[in-house]
Order: C-alpha cells, then sequence, then structure tokens
C-alpha cells in the first residue's frame, strides 16, 4: 500500500468548509500519481513509451467529507491487472483511523500514437505490488442513460479544465457535474463512466435526471454521445 499524508486546505474547501467529491478525487489522482513517480513509472516514463493511463470507471463510498485543516492519510494499492487494464482501490483516512472515503477503479493503459490499448511488460508488472482488494460491495462498470431527462445550458471547454494528456481531467467531469445537485443532496456514493474524452473548445451538454436519493448527470457532446456519465446517490 502506498500512502502519504496531507491536511485539507482553504483552497480545497466548498462554502461548507469541507472538501467536495472532486476534492477527494485529486487526492486519490495524487496518491497513484506520486505512486507511480516514486517507481520510475511516471509521467516521464510513460511520455517516453507514448503510453498513458485513462481512467473507465469510479466507484467512491464517502462516510464523511474532512473539514478545513484536518489532517489525512491518503492510500492506494492496486488489486489486480489484466492485459491493458489495470484495477485500484484507494481510501482516505484520519490519523485515528477513522474512513472518510474509499474508491473503486478501473483504468486502462492506451498507446498514444496507434490510440490502442497496450498492455503492460513484465518488468512494469513486478514493480507493482498486488494487495487484497477492498471489501466494498462492487457496483456495475456499466451506467445505464435514463430516457427522460432536462437539458441544461451548454459550456465550453476551457484550459482550465485541461491535464497533462490535454484531456479534461476526471475529476473535472465530477466537479461539473455535481453543479447540478439539488442544494439538499447530500453525497453518500458516485459512481462515472468515462466514455470518450473532451479536449479544448469541445461543447459540452448535461443532461440530468433526478429520481428519489439518485440523480444522474449526462456530459454529451454535441453528437449527443456522452463523455462521461455520472450517477450520485443521496446519504
Amino acid at each position: 500500500m502506498y500512502s502519504f499524508q496531507s491536511r485539507v486546505r482553504y483552497s480545497e474547501i466548498d462554502p461548507n468548509r469541507r472538501l467536495d467529491l472532486a476534492g477527494i478525487i485529486n487526492y486519490f489522482q495524487d496518491c497513484t500519481t506520486f505512486q507511480s513517480e516514486d517507481i520510475g513509472l511516471g509521467i516521464d516514463y510513460l511520455n517516453g513509451t507514448n503510453r498513458v493511463w485513462i481512467i473507465t470507471n469510479w466507484q467512491i463510498v464517502v462516510t464523511r467529507f474532512p473539514k478545513l485543516n484536518e489532517k489525512i492519510i491518503v492510500s492506494t494499492w492496486p488489486y489486480d491487472f489484466k492485459s491493458m487494464f489495470g484495477y485500484r482501490n484507494f481510501k482516505m483516512e484520519t490519523e485515528d483511523g477513522e474512513l472518510l472515503a474509499v474508491a473503486n477503479s478501473i483504468w486502462v493503459l492506451m498507446d498514444t500514437i496507434r490510440m490502442r490499448p497496450s498492455k503492460l511488460t513484465e518488468e512494469e508488472l513486478e514493480k507493482y505490488q498486488l494487495e487484497e482488494k477492498y471489501p466494498m460491495e462492487k457496483a456495475p462498470r456499466k451506467i445505464s442513460i435514463p430516457q427522460e431527462y432536462t437539458v441544461h445550458d451548454s459550456f465550453l471547454v476551457t484550459k482550465s479544465n485541461l491535464d497533462t494528456n490535454n484531456h479534461v481531467n476526471n475529476g473535472q467531469y465530477i466537479k461539473m457535474a455535481t453543479d447540478y445537485l439539488p442544494e439538499d443532496f447530500e453525497i453518500k456514493e458516485m459512481r462515472a463512466e468515462y466514455k470518450k474524452s473532451a479536449v479544448l473548445s469541445d461543447t459540452i451538454i448535461p443532461k440530468v435526471t433526478i429520481e428519489d436519493n439518485k440523480c444522474t448527470v449526462v456530459l454529451a457532446g454535441i453528437d449527443d454521445y456522452p463523455y462521461c456519465v455520472v450517477i450520485f446517490i443521496k446519504k
């Protein structure tokens, strides 16, 4: 297991002085990036082999959103690799061991020249130490898109949405989607399925469905095909 310690900063909190869901995703993403950098399989290495890890699915269960100045420990570990796919858990805890959030994720290693999935080499696999999968209830990988929804005003992808791959970062989609939650919606769980990558100046059209304790946000392109589908489940 790879871990690092931090504390919740003012720049990361919402109006309620808590880290939001996108902030949790940023910590999880930073944690896996730190691990890859420390074992020699980071961004420079991947660029040199013309490859990149792209996330396809998130499932995050939140017990409690940490508050401003609260000290936290963020951890990650891979539990399986199958050909070009990587399966990875994350957790966020307090210093006292209180579980704040836990996540399951699926990633695919892509060849950036051929734009095809690429297999990990034996040497690369040896650098990652597999551990037991976290005992959380696994959600289906595919998310059903509701037939009825409300279409909201479209918007353009800006430079601030992009990451080092010049695509919209996975956490940015979640930040976009949370803007369409009802005011009293306290997130218990979030699932996201990433279908295609949005780039600078792409148009995103939000389609929102609210049902009982669930809110589904489809962030679609002008061709009506989704970039990302997000489900939020209410406490």
